[in-house]
């Protein structure tokens, strides 16, 4: 007879032996999670003594601009001198025009004044003479005036004749395009062969080489800004070009409720170009602001956060308002005390109520 044990049993069996000890007690909870401890540095907010600013927009235009032309009409250019972007000096030859008949007409006055002066020649000759004569008793007085009257005549032709010599002398010379003033061309139309016409633009000329930048200013504002202040402007490349306010205009215009500033700009500028548009602020003095590093700052959700050391090793998280930024600071307005001590490294790994472990900078490196 075999011997053994049925299924149920073996299974009712292998339970009595995996039954774990203390069954039906519900397992012990488990140990709380703990955060592990995130190393951070700490700084505390710094008073600067902050520059006071004034951001505007606005054009960079020549500070004045010369439109010269040719002072002759119907004459063909010869020579064009110049070109769009030459630095040019006060006086300098331009273009030259066709002189062929402004020297012929030259020459006709000039050689009509030698003849009318030595008419005068002759004619005082004779009116000493006479005069000598009616003293001796040789001519009547009625013939020392008529040669009196022949010698002022002879004088006053003389004069006709030199007026219209200088009125030639001007032509010929007009036969030059001249700079008026020291500056840079900034538009050429004339060209070689082209007959000018009575107030035809032939050149542009920036007067002194010098722009200015025009910033709008909204009305409320203007009153802050003084002439001699100083504005800086952001150029293409990211570069500051730094100028001088030279006035402020007395009217504002009723469709924008802005008015004028104007800023004169370094003639050395090169980056600045008339024509340009261009941001820039006005220093509006200095005053002192509560900063914080940028680092330091935590953006989430559309707010800006700090995290400020509480006892030993909890941080707290602080919504705080910002302000103007210059370099790696940041202006805090509102929220942050000023004798609190902030996360600067590590800030953006942090929740309110986190443990941390605090390291100096010299340390952290």
């Amino acid at each position: 007879m075999k011997t053994g044990m049925s299924l149920p049993a073996a299974a009712a069996l292998a339970a009595v032996f995996f039954l774990p000890a203390g069954c039906g007690e519900a397992p012990p909870p488990a140990a709380a999670e703990v955060r592990p401890a995130l190393t951070v540095t700490l700084a505390a907010p710094q008073q600067v003594d902050w520059p006071q600013a004034l951001s505007a927009n606005g054009n960079v235009v020549a500070w004045q601009e010369a439109v010269i032309g040719a002072e002759l009409a119907n004459l063909r250019i010869v020579e064009v001198a110049a070109q769009v972007g030459d630095r040019v000096r006060k006086g300098q030859v331009l273009a030259r025009l066709d002189a062929a008949t402004a020297a012929s007409e030259l020459a006709e006055a000039k050689a009509a004044a030698a003849e009318l002066e030595a008419a005068l020649s002759e004619a005082q000759a004779n009116a000493a003479r006479a005069k000598e004569l009616q003293a001796k008793g040789f001519y009547s007085q009625q013939m020392n005036t008529q040669y009196q009257t022949a010698e002022q005549s002879a004088g006053a032709r003389l004069a006709a004749a030199r007026a219209r010599l200088q009125s030639a002398q001007l032509r010929s010379d007009r036969t030059q395009v001249l700079a008026p003033d020291d500056g840079i061309v900034s538009a050429r139309t004339a060209t070689v062969g082209s007959l000018t016409q009575g107030g035809e633009e032939l050149f542009r000329l920036i007067r002194g080489g010098r722009l200015e930048w025009r910033a709008e200013v909204p009305s409320a504002d203007l009153a802050r800004i003084a002439p001699g202040a100083t504005a800086r402007l952001v150029g293409p490349a990211g570069e500051t070009v730094e100028g001088k306010v030279r006035s402020v205009a007395p009217a504002v215009d009723p469709a924008t409720r802005n008015g004028l500033v104007y800023v004169d700009l370094p003639a050395s500028t090169v980056s600045v170009k008339a024509g340009m548009f261009a941001r820039g602020e006005f220093e509006l003095g200095r005053a002192p602001a509560l900063a914080v590093p940028q680092s330091a700052l935590v953006l989430r959700e559309g707010f800006a956060y700090l995290f400020r050391l509480d006892g030993a090793d909890r941080v707290v998280q602080l919504k705080v308002d910002t302000g103007r930024r210059q370099g790696e600071l940041v202006e805090i307005t509102a929220g942050l005390p000023a004798d609190a001590r902030i996360v600067v490294s590590g800030a953006g790994f942090l929740a309110d109520g986190d443990r941390v472990r605090v390291t100096t900078p010299e340390a952290a490196q």
